[in-house]
């Protein structure tokens, strides 16, 4: 049996955010943003406010969300809420802010610290809505039931999930991409590529999210590199925040497997963000993956009209399309990133067990042990 989850709503369109009418206001009377320093300056932000206003909707913003959110942070936005007399959140930004709305909105309600819900599904906590409005390209946040969280006292990546945390909303605005820097939108794009690849080839894959990922892919492949060498194609702008979204629904019904589960921890000891951390681990992972995978590697080569003689050739032939993008896109090797040689060795046989505690490669296509994942994380070095 399948299901198949998604937001209650989700909107699409080019300058949307300006234009929406009664569209928060049934949410609440008083909105708590969730964003970071850099767009809590920017127009986007403006023009929410406007819409806001015209709602009638009071809003307090906070724009602490710096990097990736840690146990912190969360903290202190439950506390705005609760000063401020809010009743609902809209998350804006990339994946950060709108990761960390969904665990405010969780806070707001639940007991202790959100560091004590790792490894607890939230599926049936009554939480105020959450409204996400992405203005990146990648994590496809808005669309899941998924939070990641710093602890700051441990240094782990916490994976937070459960029904409850799936947002309200999602509102696309085409326009909110624009003028995202060369190298985000490089490691974005490649985080929601991934997502795409991992629900396909996940041992969850259900008829549904395989036609989005199938679509995404198609997307990504074709507009990312657009949008990398010109990032004022605002075509390619427009088809990416639509693959990123497919890719994010993908995820939530059909779940990540090993190159997620090895890159939570490789983020969050030296402190590569997300999607940068996927794509230094993709190449590697997906080679890896391919002999167990090659049947929908293929399926995907044959939708992308990828030429070959058979299977094993199609399967071949898209792991090295995947290859050739990531050097396209001048993604940095460790050490060009500045990961120091021996202290990644060092935390390697940790890093390989906080993988498999993940629960993520569970859902590859093949079994992965703790070593064979140590050998991975050090074939990704090399």
């Amino acid at each position: 049996m399948y299901q198949f989850k998604v937001p209650e709503k989700i909107m699409m369109g080019d300058n949307i955010v300006a234009q929406v009418e009664n569209v928060f206001n049934v949410y609440g009377s008083h909105a708590l943003i969730v964003t970071g320093p850099n767009i809590a300056r920017s127009t986007m932000i403006a023009s929410l406010e406007r819409t806001l206003d015209n709602d009638r909707v009071k809003y307090t913003v906070i724009s602490h969300i710096e990097g990736e959110p840690t146990v912190r942070m969360i903290e202190k936005g439950v506390e705005s809420y609760r000063e401020n007399g809010c009743d609902f959140i809209i998350g804006l930004g990339g994946g950060s802010p709108l990761d960390s709305a969904k665990a405010i909105a969780a806070m707001t309600v639940l007991d202790g610290s959100i560091a004590d819900y790792k490894g607890i599904r939230i599926d049936d906590a009554q939480l105020p809505a959450v409204v996400c409005i992405p203005t990146t390209s990648g994590s496809g946040s808005e669309v899941t039931k998924y939070t990641i969280i710093t602890d700051e006292t441990t240094g782990v990546k916490m994976l937070l999930t459960g029904n409850s945390l799936l947002p309200k909303m999602a509102m696309l605005d085409y326009t909110f991409s624009n003028g995202c820097p060369k190298s985000v939108t490089a490691a974005t794009g490649l985080d929601a590529l991934t997502h795409a690849i991992e629900a396909f080839i996940s041992v969850n894959a259900q008829p549904l999210s395989d036609a989005l990922a199938l679509s995404a892919i198609k997307r990504i492949m074709r507009y990312l590199p657009q949008v990398y060498r010109d990032g004022s194609n605002f075509k390619a702008r427009r088809e990416m925040s639509i693959a990123a979204l497919q890719a994010g629904i993908c995820i939530n019904n059909s779940s990540v497997t090993l190159i997620h589960g090895m890159s939570r921890p490789l983020g969050a000891r030296f402190h590569v963000p997300h999607g940068m951390s996927n794509a230094m681990l993709l190449d590697v992972c997906l080679s890896d993956m391919e002999m167990a995978a090659r049947h929908n590697l293929a399926r995907i080569a044959t939708y992308l009209r990828i030429q070959a003689v058979d299977e094993i050739d199609s399967s071949e032939k898209f792991v090295e399309e995947v290859g050739k993008l990531i050097s396209k896109l001048e993604v940095p090797t460790m050490s060009e990133f500045g990961i120091d040689r021996d202290a990644y060795m060092a935390v390697v046989d940790d890093m390989s067990m906080e993988a498999i505690m993940s629960g993520s490669p569970s859902h590859a296509p093949r079994e992965y042990t703790a070593d064979d994942i140590r050998e991975l994380y050090i074939r990704a070095y090399r």
